[in-house]
């Protein structure tokens, strides 16, 4: 094999995105994209390289020519085509959350197990190069043994009602990224886990038992902390930034500007704004990870961001949500 035969389920805005980057990709041909709707992806000009484009996911599944699937189409579909793809002896790539059902995702991990395909989740930080230095910075020992890990995460804007009512939530939707990265940067497995939240943006977060700003505390399994926190409205621009404090240093990354150029004179001292969007943000982050994916087929490696990386993902999304819900301390080994 010299290329990856790929098909894309879910032709929304990130499985057009990984369209675009496969086309531009030597590791990959995308034989196939399915959706629902399909009238939207004929006025796009590069989709017009596709051969397939069809309203079954099932021509997909079952194309033997296909040797992966990335399911990129709403969550509550995730589990039913991962379990098809599997069947069907196809390497899959899945967007976040694999599911909003923990029982759900754990039966289906023993099937990716007894099938043996590749499976990656789509943690797309974990393959940003700022996000990846400062992970091999800390497991290099550079800084030492880690004592506190500090993640911040803000959207620019609120997203719509619509999106808010099906996104499942703050902590499965947007933190679950934070929570992935959390352990990344560890190494560790979660303890336990203390939220405190509120909805302080927009009434429609609190319309649907939501909220968009929260501070989370982390105690992880060798008693170092960690501390995360979300809003859902950064007016300045989409902030992510990471600091990773040691008993030997500390290493932290700022936010990605449009430039660094930095105007001083006597009236202020003025810079770039963060990136505004999230695509632009981690645009390399998006690129490298379906190099990657594809690498672990060609060259069967282990990939980076692992079924079981999701599903722990998952574990502390949903302690994060009990701790809110009951305003307590979560132990993860209630959900183990």
């Amino acid at each position: 094999m010299t290329k990856v035969v790929v098909g894309i389920i879910g032709a929304g805005r990130i499985g057009q995105l990984h369209a675009k980057n496969m086309l531009l990709s030597d590791n990959y041909q995308l034989k196939a994209i399915s959706d629902v709707h399909t009238d939207h992806l004929k006025e796009i000009d590069y989709l017009k390289a596709v051969p397939i484009i069809t309203q079954n996911a099932d021509d997909i599944l079952t194309d033997p020519e296909i040797d992966a699937i990335f399911i990129c189409s709403s969550t509550d579909t995730h589990i039913d085509f991962i379990t098809k793809a599997a069947k069907n002896n196809k390497h899959i790539f899945c967007e976040k959350p694999i599911s909003f059902d923990i029982e759900k995702t754990k039966k289906t991990l023993q099937l990716i197990k007894e099938t043996g395909v590749k499976f990656q989740v789509g943690f797309n930080r974990r393959f940003d190069h700022h996000f990846r230095k400062a992970h091999d910075v800390v497991h290099n020992g550079d800084i030492g043994t880690p004592h506190v890990i500090k993640i911040t995460s803000r959207d620019p804007e609120a997203p719509p009602e619509e999106y808010v009512k099906r996104s499942g939530g703050l902590f499965i939707d947007m933190t679950i990224h934070d929570f992935d990265m959390i352990r990344y940067l560890s190494g560790q497995d979660v303890k336990n886990i203390t939220v405190k939240a509120s909805s302080l943006v927009d009434d429609r977060f609190t319309r649907n038992d939501d909220v968009d700003t929260a501070i989370i505390t982390i105690t992880f399994a060798d008693d170092s902390l960690g501390v995360i926190d979300n809003s859902r409205q950064a007016v300045y621009g989409y902030d992510q930034r990471i600091e990773v404090f040691g008993n030997d240093g500390m290493v932290q990354v700022e936010n990605q500007k449009p430039t660094n150029v930095k105007i001083s004179t006597n009236a202020a001292v003025t810079e770039d704004k963060p990136m505004y969007f999230f695509l632009e943000r981690y645009n390399e982050g998006y690129i490298a990870e379906i190099h990657d994916f594809a690498q672990s087929i060609l060259e069967d490696k282990p990939v980076v961001a692992k079924f079981e990386d999701g599903l722990q993902a998952e574990l502390l999304a949903k302690a994060a949500k009990l701790s809110w819900q009951e305003n307590r301390t979560v132990e993860l080994s209630e959900l183990r």
